[in-house]
């Protein structure tokens, strides 16, 4: 058989992923490797209601340049609506409205943010505060409250930190009297409202690469007057200060989200980094007719967010496809190991491999009784899910309830998959017995691990992200491991004797 026109298709693949690869390079700026240039930063908010049949008119606050991030671009998607960015003082607003719509409504808003330790932006002096009054009963407790962290303070700031600290003492009895009427953002506020100490609640973004439906985390500014700045507290921990992947979304935490004409809105947010070049971060690089438009960039960022372990799994088969055919290792199922490994970096590593040697050795002594019973193999295997579905729900609970937070992660594992795996190894122990099942078994999870150590690389992660074209050249690898059929290396061994003559 002419195998030319097969070495011909994998060399255009080749040529064509590198061509690509090099055309994000030198045309984008996209760097071969992670960290080489600045980071940008992708954030998208996901606005959902039921709309009434009415005009509607829905509200958002906007972010804006702030310490360490500059809002380079913003753009909203939002079928027939129409949309205008309003700013007044630094509270920056995109609101979107339509003479009638009903039924499900979505609107997207993105905004990217140039990371810059040295970013400018506008300080906006503060109004001084009506003192808040409680009732009689807790405007007693407050007034305590406050008196006592007054005398160990020296100014706002510190004062700040000692109230915080006085509404984590669960000994406090006026902090709980506090704290059973108003949430502690809003009796931090409260409380220095009562000194004429201006303080507000924002709404903050933990950014963190690649999350999907993040939410709102209410922080709180202190306005510093000997250095005329705001300061940011944490009100559960009373750590001071803006942690460097803080994003302030909204100075104005309670009028986040306003939506009239429409009922049970809910925003949600998405995130996903870039590194890019300075230069490109601060002009337009995309156009209508560019090829950036047909790749995974143009998708929304939730999309891209779930694409970034999606393009992973070909390297995972990749090594799969070389474990098997080059080095001879045996395991349970082709692609599982792959599978298992997506599972482990939501779940990190030891405690991925704990919760598989305790689903599978768990599903095997349930499939031992079962195989008893003489079943079909459909009411069989579907016994097994069932099992699979009842033991991490057991050992979920368990983990919950003896404090291992880790431990609630194992829900990731593809039950499926596990269940088609244990039907499988417990068939291997009945016809080949445990020492097979051992070295499928212990050969599937090594390939997890392997897999699982390739996926988690910074190096790895950043390639087949950004350089899509990195995709065919894998392709173009696994076809041409495919037509290799000489001897595996754990195949070698038999020929020990001869090297000993």
């Amino acid at each position: 058989m002419n195998r030319l026109p097969f070495y011909l298709f994998v060399a255009a693949l080749v040529v064509i992923g590198l061509a690509l690869s090099l055309y994000r390079h030198s045309v984008y700026g996209v760097p071969w490797l992670p960290g080489e240039s600045r980071a940008q930063w992708e954030v998208e908010a996901r606005i959902a209601f039921d709309a009434t049949g009415d005009p509607v008119k829905a509200s958002m606050a906007a972010p804006n340049s702030q310490q360490g991030f500059i809002l380079i671009n913003e753009s909203t998607s939002s079928q027939g609506y129409g949309v205008a960015l309003q700013e007044n003082e630094g509270k920056r607003s995109a609101q979107w409205a339509i003479r009638s719509a009903e039924g499900k409504q979505l609107i997207y808003y993105k905004a990217r943010f140039l990371v810059d330790p040295d970013a400018e932006y506008t300080i906006y002096p503060p109004r001084i505060p009506t003192p808040h009054v409680f009732e009689e009963l807790r405007q007693t407790a407050a007034q305590a409250l406050l008196s006592e962290a007054f005398k160990q303070s020296a100014g706002n700031l510190t004062l700040t930190r000692e109230i915080i600290r006085q509404l984590n003492d669960p000994k406090n009895q006026n902090a709980a009297l506090l704290l059973n009427s108003i949430n502690r953002e809003d009796a931090i506020v409260s409380l220095l409202s009562m000194r004429k100490i201006p303080a507000r609640i924002v709404a903050s973004l933990k950014l963190e690469d690649g999350r999907r439906r993040q939410v709102i985390r209410p922080m709180v500014q202190v306005w510093d007057a000997n250095k005329l700045r705001w300061q940011l507290f944490n009100p559960i921990s009373g750590a001071e200060g803006k942690p460097s992947n803080l994003l302030i979304w909204s100075h104005d935490y309670h009028s986040l989200l306003d939506v009239v004409g429409g009922r049970q809105s809910a925003i949600s947010f998405s995130m996903i980094a870039q590194d890019i070049s300075p230069q490109q971060a601060t002009r337009e690089k995309i156009e209508a007719e560019d090829l950036l438009n047909f790749s995974i960039h143009s998708l929304p960022v939730e999309e891209q967010a779930m694409f970034k372990t999606i393009m992973l799994i070909p390297v995972g088969a990749l090594l799969v496809v070389f474990l098997r055919i080059i080095v001879g290792l045996k395991t349970s199922g082709t692609f599982m190991p792959v599978l298992i490994a997506v599972a482990f970096v939501q779940t990190q590593l030891l405690t991925g491999i704990i919760g598989f040697l305790l689903i599978v050795g768990t599903g095997l002594m349930i499939r031992s009784y079962l195989s008893r019973l003489n079943l079909l193999l459909v009411a069989r295997i579907s016994a097994v899910i069932i099992a699979v579905i009842l033991i991490i729900s057991v050992f979920t609970v368990i983990a919950y309830r003896i404090g291992l937070l880790e431990g609630l992660s194992i829900t990731f594992f593809p039950m499926i998959i596990l269940s088609w795996t244990i039907e499988r190894m417990s068939i291997l122990w009945e016809e080949e017995g445990a020492k097979e099942v051992f070295i499928q078994g212990g050969g599937s999870l090594l390939t997890a691990i392997l897999v699982y150590l390739a996926m988690t690389s910074e190096l790895v992660r950043h390639l087949t992200f950004n350089f899509v074209g990195l995709q065919l050249m894998i392709l173009a690898l696994i076809l041409m491991l495919g037509n290799y059929t000489g001897y595996r290396l754990s195949e070698l061994r038999r020929f020990k004797p001869l090297a000993d003559r």
